[in-house]
């Protein structure tokens, strides 16, 4: 497992939950966690993955057609 984390910042907060489902279902571990202020200082949640799952979870993200407004190193 990398120690490196992305976090994909979604329009909402049900985005995020659905995301987190999609990626789960493809067996794409994710968790759901509060943004980092350092990336917006409005509240809400993102998903983050480990790096070696970035490329599969923009690729289920984007089948699944679940929007995400930037992906972001963490």
């Amino acid at each position: 497992m990398s120690a490196r984390h992305y976090v994909i910042l979604v329009p909402s907060t049900s985005y995020a939950v659905r995301g987190e489902h999609v990626l789960s279902q493809k067996g794409i571990a994710s968790k759901l966690i509060p943004v980092p202020r350092t990336l917006s200082s409005d509240c809400g949640v993102c998903i983050r993955v480990d790096a070696d799952d970035l490329l599969a979870a923009r690729a289920a993200l984007d089948a699944a057609r679940v929007p995400y407004d930037s992906i972001h190193e963490f």
